[in-house]
């Protein structure tokens, strides 16, 4: 039940720490897993004293234990050993600390690990988070590579050296964190996350050498699992040899066998680009050797053709044709003149045979009456009909005399 208090009301000290105390002893017994940290068995002392450590957060407990329950683990026992304990929480007044106080203590063997282990896998793959779908290609040339490792260690160097061999430019990022051990998995964490912020950092890698499996533990666990599932910049997985495949493997981009296998999978080998270089531009050179190749023979097979090298022989043909042409055209125009102005001649001729001038012109007359018309009988003009005489040379007027079907006629005076 709550306590009521105030400025004007407070409680003890130890009423608090009373009332704290019977809240957790309310608590009972209860199973913890955890890893030993520390351990510290005191000669002639009847209590073992251990500290119990969450591998997964920055969490650890006290506790205590009879000596006769330690000694029946005592052998297969350690620190950094992961165990199960069956304690009761116990709350120390004077000192205001919280411990638990062991009745069983149980080690968590390989085999339970391992099932336990897949039992996790299969829960991570039911979520997708090994879907290839997920995983992201490498740089072909990182400008900047994160490296989480233990400090001095042999994948340290393996990568960094093999990393610059390939390539002496390349420029890494390191973060020298535990790779084993209570403190491995919070600080392998924080170090991916501090590096994936780092908007500069084109890859991580996360190596660690071999060790059995308790060693590679960590590199299983679920925290750090989601949180490389969650980076948001390439993660490569170097941890271990090639046997070894902790769940670290599945979500990671890129798996390597080993921390050398890393630096090769991430950094390009200079000599095999240049050598790769070498071979594209002979390539290219001679894909434009030949294609040039061609062009000269089919600009030489073109050149050898007559009409390129004679290309006035079609002008000479052509003007040939052409002179033939004009000189048909020429005749058919004078044949087709002379025929025209032969039957021009002929039409004159009969024109001028048939023209009244041309019998004028043989002394005859022709008479016309005022209106115009020609007088063709005398029976068509009266005496003193004035009528107009055309001759060859001119005309003249005359006039009618007499009657009957003979007409005098006299000229006008």
């Amino acid at each position: 039940m709550s306590v009521r208090t105030s400025a004007e009301a407070p409680i003890p000290v130890g009423e608090v720490s009373r009332l704290i105390g019977g809240w957790i002893d309310r608590l009972g017994a209860v199973w913890v897993e955890g890893q030993i940290t520390q351990l510290s068995r005191r000669p002639g002392a009847g209590v073992v004293f251990l500290t119990l450590r969450d591998p997964s957060y920055d969490i650890s407990v006290s506790v205590t234990c009879y000596r006769q329950v330690f000694d029946k683990v005592a052998d297969v026992v350690s620190e950094g050993a992961r165990v199960v304990v069956h304690a009761k929480p116990e709350w120390y007044a004077p000192r205001g600390q919280l411990s638990l106080r062991a009745a069983e203590i149980k080690p968590v063997g390989v085999g339970e690990l391992l099932a336990r282990l897949e039992q996790l896998k299969k829960s991570l793959a039911a979520e997708g988070l090994f879907r290839s779908e997920r995983k992201r290609g490498l740089p072909f040339l990182p400008q900047l590579i994160g490296l989480v490792c233990g400090r001095a260690s042999a994948a340290e160097r393996d990568v960094l050296e093999n990393a610059r061999l390939r390539w002496p430019a390349v420029r890494f990022e390191v973060r020298n964190v535990p790779v084993q051990g209570v403190h491995a998995v919070p600080q392998v964490i924080e170090a991916v996350k501090e590096l994936d912020a780092l908007p500069e950092v084109d890859v991580i890698i996360v190596a660690r050498g071999g060790g059995s499996v308790e060693d590679l533990l960590p590199f299983s666990d679920e925290q750090l699992v989601r949180a490389v599932g969650a980076a948001r910049t390439p993660v490569v997985s170097a941890i271990g040899h090639e046997p070894d495949s902790p769940l670290l493997d599945l979500v990671a981009d890129l798996r390597a066998s080993t921390p050398t296998d890393a630096a090769k999978k991430v950094v390009p080998d200079v000599g095999e680009e240049f050598a790769r270089i070498q071979q594209l531009r002979e390539r290219a050179l001679r894909a434009i050797s030949g294609c040039l190749d061609r062009e000269e023979r089919g600009l030489a097979a073109a050149l050898s053709r007559p009409s390129m090298q004679r290309p006035h022989r079609m002008v000479e043909e052509r003007e040939d044709q052409v002179t033939a042409l004009l000189e048909r055209g020429r005749r058919t125009l004078g044949h087709l003149l002379d025929r025209a102005d032969s039957e021009l001649s002929h039409t004159l001729a009969r024109v001028v045979a048939l023209s009244p001038k041309a019998t004028l012109e043989r002394g005859y007359a022709v008479l016309q009456k005022p209106d115009g018309s020609a007088v063709r009988s005398p029976g068509e003009v009266a005496p003193d009909d004035e009528l107009r005489a055309r001759v060859a040379e001119g005309e003249f007027r005359v006039r009618v005399s007499g009657n009957g079907s003979r007409s005098d006629v006299t000229p006008p005076e």
